[in-house]
Formats: C-alpha cells, sequence, structure tokens
C-alpha cells in the first residue's frame, strides 16, 4: 500500500510531506525499534518502583488509551511497519510537562502536560498524533543515521547485515532516544502528519492552535520538558493555521468520539 506521504497530492486529501530522509536507510528499524522498547519498558519499571505507574483503572489513563485506539488504525499507510508494532499506552504520575512515542509504538504521557495546560481531548489527540507522527516518520532513526555518517561510523556500513558495531551503537544510544532534538523540518513534519492522523480520528486539528498557545505561555517560566526537544518556533502556531484548511475537511467528514474526558487528580495523589 502507498503511504499518504508518498501519494500523488492531488489524488488524496491531507497533507503532503515527502518521502523520508535518506539517511533512515543507514540504520536498522528492527535495532532502533528494540533499542526503544528495553528504554521504555526500563522507564516503566523505574516508574512502578515508584508508585508512579497509572493503573489500567486510572480515568486518564482510560482517556488516553481510547483517543490512541481512534488513532492507532489510521498509522499504517504513513508506515507500513506500524502494523506490526506492539502499541503500548502508559501514563506516568510526574509534574513534568511531557510526552513522548518511542520508535516502535511506545507511548507515555506524563500528569503534568495534562493537568498543568487542562489538554482537552482534541489538544491532547493533538499531542498524541504529534508523537507518533516522529516514530512514524522515523525521525530518531533520521537523527541517528545522521550521527553515524558525521562521526565516520559510516566505515562500519558491514554491521548493516548483522550487529556488530552498529547493535553496540545502537543500544548505547537507546539512553538517548529522550533527548534527540529534532530538526524544524522534523518537526514541521510531525505537526502536520500528527494533525491529519488526529482529524482522521475525529478530533478537530485547529486545537492545535490552542495547545501552542498554553505551551508557548508555559514556556515563558521554566521552559517545560517538552519544549526541550520540541522547541515553539515563532512561526509554529501560523504555520499550523496555514495547514488546516488541507486536514479540515477529513475532520468534518470523520466519525467523531462518544465521550469527552474531564481533567481529574490521579487516584491517591
Amino acid at each position: 500500500m502507498a503511504g499518504f506521504a508518498e501519494a500523488d497530492p492531488a489524488s488524496r486529501e491531507g497533507v503532503d510531506v515527502g518521502d523520508k530522509s535518506r539517511f533512515t536507510r543507514l540504520v536498522s528499524a528492527d535495532q532502533i525499534e528494540a533499542a526503544g522498547a528495553q528504554q521504555y519498558l526500563q522507564m516503566m519499571r523505574q516508574a512502578a518502583a515508584k508508585n508512579a505507574l497509572a493503573p489500567a483503572d486510572d480515568p486518564q489513563l482510560q482517556r488516553l488509551r481510547a483517543i490512541a485506539r481512534r488513532i492507532i488504525p489510521l498509522t499504517p499507510p504513513w508506515n507500513e511497519r506500524a502494523r506490526q508494532w506492539r502499541w503500548e499506552v502508559n501514563l506516568v504520575y510526574s509534574a513534568q510537562l511531557n510526552a513522548f512515542c518511542m520508535p516502535g509504538g511506545k507511548i507515555a504521557f506524563f500528569y503534568g502536560i495534562l493537568e498543568k495546560l487542562k489538554l482537552s481531548d482534541d489538544e491532547v489527540a493533538m499531542v498524541m498524533g504529534h508523537e507518533i507522527a516522529h516514530a512514524l516518520r522515523e525521525h530518531a532513526r533520521e537523527r541517528m543515521g545522521k550521527s553515524l555518517a558525521t562521526d565516520g561510523a559510516i566505515q562500519g556500513l558491514a554491521a548493516l547485515f548483522g550487529l556488530g558495531n552498529m547493535g553496540q551503537y545502537l543500544a548505547s544510544m537507546g539512553g538517548q532516544l529522550l533527548k534527540l532534538t529534532y530538526s524544524r523540518s522534523d518537526e514541521s513534519e510531525a505537526d502536520l502528519v500528527g494533525m491529519e492522523l488526529a482529524a482522521r480520528a475525529g478530533y478537530d486539528p485547529a486545537a492545535g492552535l490552542s495547545l501552542w498557545q498554553k505551551m508557548s505561555a508555559a514556556a515563558k517560566g521554566a521552559p517545560p520538558q517538552w519544549l526541550s526537544t520540541h522547541p515553539a518556533g515563532s512561526t509554529r502556531i501560523e504555520d499550523i493555521r496555514k495547514n488546516l484548511v488541507k486536514v479540515q475537511g477529513l475532520y468534518a467528514k470523520a466519525e467523531k468520539p462518544p465521550q469527552r474526558f474531564e481533567i481529574a487528580s490521579p487516584r491517591g495523589k
């Protein structure tokens, strides 16, 4: 099946972000997804040990998983590998304004981003769509590929056919996945693809405007953790505004979510 990003823009409704970076070819998708899964498991175990991992009956975790169930089925046209990903969604009881999706579909939200910003379901869908888009577009794989080329590790190309030095490199980079700084083009892609995913799932893509207005306001004090890897450029809100026309029709036609959730304090906190 041709990916949305690879389809003729004139033949489909939605956004067009072009082909993936050629640098992704320098790094094994299997290995980086395995590194992401390992890092995610470690983080969730650490949260559980601190009694900071939300249980399955937590209302906010149920909210996140309900939104994810609407978005995840829409991902394969952007990346066929998404069909085989073992998707997970978890909530960490932390005041950090943070969320991420590891390569391979491992999603985590920190309670602070929900509570402090009072995110609506539409805004949560925009955050989730954005994070999922980074995974679908393989931006972490691209960053690592560029790092390999820049560092001269390209001399280990033979390792692409096995583990070897490449496997050791990725293992050492597993802990750095959350700290990767994406380029402006990566962020723009994630904004647009995430906006389309949210719209197709029945969430108002215009929520991207209010989301980034809230994030910009929060950044006037101590910058939120999320902004350390997702900087709010001066043109970001305007770029989203300009591209709304491309996805508003998708939202208008989409089946809307059957219920809405309210922010509440996490159980026992």
